[in-house]
């Protein structure tokens, strides 16, 4: 199986909105974990809202996803939000 390719983008430097940071405290991750998502990063691919992206990763043994968006003039991969697809228990 050829191993996935990543876009250009996926190597620029991340930019954190606050939204990102109230739903750290909202969902119990830190930015700690999040850089480490993305590191983890098994697939991505287009959301819904055009010039963002999905990208799936694991952390606390669940699945969750980690919407970007790029801004190419800038260079930056800005991460919007990310969020667990599982329910905690």
């Amino acid at each position: 199986m050829a191993k996935r390719q990543w876009p250009k983008w996926w190597t620029w430097e991340l930019e954190l909105t606050p939204h990102v940071y109230k739903r750290m405290l909202d969902r119990s991750f830190t930015e700690v974990d999040l850089r480490a998502m993305l590191e983890r990063a098994s697939d991505y691919h287009p959301d819904d809202i055009e010039g963002r992206w999905v990208i799936v990763s694991r952390h606390r043994q669940r699945t969750w996803e980690v919407i970007v968006e790029p801004d190419g003039d800038a260079e930056l991969m800005i991460v919007v939000t990310a969020y667990s697809l599982q329910e905690e228990t």
